[in-house]
């Protein structure tokens, strides 16, 4: 009997799961071209409408490598999850593949860490989303308070800066809006933070105040994020044809912004030398693909739908690689196209894209964009919760999580609906109270964390069951594997101490939950005992 903490599930069992079938299993209804859109839907989204902009920030004209360097992680990470998705077809992702190979404990460990990676990456998305919505009705005109279209530090920091380019307007009739010494000028105001600036944004806010505080809430984010979760209750198919028409459109708005982009790409924009090119260096484009990493996160998400798939041993690696390519491909076209339109100090970090096309005059590119970007978003959110929500079921089905609640299937769409309602009702909270970014780093480094153990875990399979058939094989193990660690692990290095401290504090909360609860109703560790 060996410890239960490290008991593996065999592989015996997991493939009896993937062949069930009848009203308690899930429905299979999806094919390769299915699996590829929610790749695609997966992945175009936040990262390069929104995120592109903070990329720029430190990556320069190098924001194309950042883009190739954050890919390159993802394809050795996805050529690993391919083999998996391939060999142990069943919903779960990486926490499946964990519990298969390194045991209960870091199948928990990997579990919950995916929890940071879907649920919080849809909050993260819902938030985005909101802000190119607020963009869509400020072109018709229409204006909403401030404290219901934002969280209350995002609200805050937006009337601050709306009443300091006020401000800057004022005291220089010359300065023009938009040119890097208006830029300056607004800054050093923001920089003062004179009471003056801040009795007039505190006014522009208006926020209503509950105890005493002063409240913020993002509504359209929250609003968002329970339409899309009854979407997802509905059934998977209707959601894979609802993505499939959004993808559609996401993929067209992307080549036009490429298409008309490049007339107006001024090629000095991009530097004359590595030193212009790349102004703080590789550092700089490292920092940068650890903040636009999160562009890429999605592709995992294909690996969750494993038992909804007609033919997942040939079809999953299909999804999750084609997927892969054809954003690559797109995003560094992108990069080139957005630090060529604009000189890369004067990226706007909010919506970096419309914004670019907007100060060239184009606005009603610049409205496409928009309407691209929430579409993009909207797909986003979809394949993040529909993520979210097959991992929770693949764990309760283990025993790990209460089964009544998370494995509960409804009788006539045949999805996990109760875990679905939760992971959604959280996501709204969460999106429409906490700032995008803070957010958005935290997704980041608890994916790269999944990608890193799902790297190893080939490895460990490889040399332990070296004869289990495998319809897809990572070529070159374990030289591709360990390029995953390296990239992977180098993106996370370069989050910072204060988003390491954030992920080990939420791994000490799972731990927690593993300890009290789930080690004592594993249907796993309970086998091995008897």
């Amino acid at each position: 009997m060996g410890n239960p903490l490290f008991a593996r599930k065999p592989m015996s069992m997991l493939l009896e799961e993937s062949k069930e079938e009848g009203g308690h299993s899930l429905k299979r209804t999806l094919g390769p071209f299915q699996l590829t859109a929610l790749g695609v839907g997966a992945i175009i989204g936040a990262g390069i409408f929104v995120l592109s902009g903070l990329g720029a920030h430190y990556a320069g004209p190098g924001l194309m490598l950042s883009f190739v360097l954050s890919g390159l992680g993802c394809a050795f990470a996805g050529l690993c999850y391919a083999e998996f998705a391939a060999m142990i077809p069943l919903a779960g992702s990486a926490y499946t593949y964990a519990y298969a190979t390194l045991g209960e404990l870091f199948a928990w460990i990997i579990g919950w860490d995916l929890t940071l990676e879907y649920a919080m990456g849809a909050s993260t998305v819902s938030s985005g989303w909101s802000n190119h919505f607020i963009e869509l009705l400020n072109i018709f005109h229409i204006k909403m308070p401030l404290w219901l279209a934002y969280d209350h530090w995002t609200g805050l920091a937006t009337a601050s800066k709306i009443v300091a380019r006020e401000m800057a307007q004022a005291s220089d009739a010359t300065l023009h809006p938009g040119t890097q010494a208006f830029l300056d000028k607004v800054d050093a105001i923001m920089a003062a933070k004179s009471p003056e600036l801040l009795q007039q944004a505190h006014a522009l806010l208006n926020a209503p105040t509950l105890f005493g505080t002063e409240i913020g809430f993002n509504l359209p984010a929250f609003v968002i994020a329970l339409v899309i979760t009854a979407i997802l209750i509905i059934g998977i198919k209707e959601s894979a044809r609802f993505n499939a028409t959004i993808v559609t459109i996401k993929v067209a708005v992307v080549l036009f912004v490429i298409g008309l982009g490049i007339h107006y790409v001024d090629f000095s924009n991009w530097g004359h030398s590595w030193s212009t090119f790349a102004p703080m260096g590789f550092s700089g484009i490292g920092a940068g693909a650890a903040y636009i990493f999160f562009a890429y996160i999605g592709f995992d998400a294909v690996s969750t739908t494993a038992q909804e798939a007609k033919n997942p041993q040939r079809d999953l690696p299909i999804g999750i690689i084609v997927s892969l390519l054809i954003c690559t491909v797109l995003y560094i076209a992108v990069a080139g196209v957005l630090t060529g339109m604009v000189h890369w100090q004067d990226v706007n970090i909010e919506a970096p894209i419309a914004r670019a096309f907007l100060d060239r005059g184009l606005s009603t590119a610049s409205h496409v964009i928009t309407l691209g970007a929430l579409a993009g978003l909207t797909s986003v959110m979809l394949v993040m919760l529909l993520g979210q929500t097959r991992v929770l079921y693949a764990m309760a089905n283990d025993g790990l999580l209460p089964k009544k609640f998370f494995a509960a299937i409804h009788p006539k769409f045949r999805t996990p609906y109760k875990n679905t309602m939760l992971v959604g009702l959280l996501a709204a909270i969460v999106g429409s109270v906490t700032p995008i970014d803070d957010i958005g780093k935290m997704v980041n480094i608890g994916t790269l964390l999944a990608f890193v153990i799902v790297c190893i875990a080939v490895m460990i399979l490889r040399k332990k069951n070296p004869d289990q058939p495998r319809p897809f094989r990572t070529p070159w193990v374990p030289l591709v594997p360990i390029l995953g660690i390296v990239f992977n692990g180098y993106m996370m290095y370069k989050l910072g101490w204060i988003n390491w401290a954030r992920l080990i504090a939420w791994l000490i909360i799972g731990l927690v939950i593993y300890f009290t609860y789930s080690r004592y109703h594993s249907r796993v560790s309970g086998a091995s005992q008897q």
